[in-house]
């Protein structure tokens, strides 16, 4: 029976993780224990923030269209109510961008819905 030295590989996944916690504050880029613990916590913080960003994006989508449609006699609730209404099929996002870049166009979509 031959013994296993187990420090190649131990040395490796240290290297990785620190590597990974590079510019990290304090200790948390150069010690081990607490690099783990905050590489853990940030893709913790990577995954809520992949949420979050969804959640901003389609508020950000509302008030935009809410000044766009204030300026066409409307608001946004009755706005999205009465698109809903004549199943216009354009997501937040598109109608968002039809009024900031076709204003033209966002108008017509508005009287059709009107």
């Amino acid at each position: 029976m031959t013994r296993v030295k187990r420090g190649v590989m131990t040395h490796k996944r240290h290297k990785n993780v620190l590597s990974a916690t590079k510019g990290f504050r304090r200790m948390n880029g150069n010690v081990y224990s607490r690099a783990r613990q905050a590489l853990m916590k940030a893709g913790l913080n990577s995954y809520i923030g992949r949420k979050l960003k969804k959640r901003q994006f389609r508020s950000l989508w509302t008030v935009r269209l809410n000044n766009a449609v204030r300026d066409l006699g409307m608001n946004y609730s009755t706005f999205i109510h009465a698109a809903y209404e004549k199943r216009v099929s354009l997501n937040r996002k598109v109608l968002s961008n039809l009024a900031i870049e076709y204003p033209k166009v966002f108008e017509q979509v508005v009287n059709f819905v009107k």
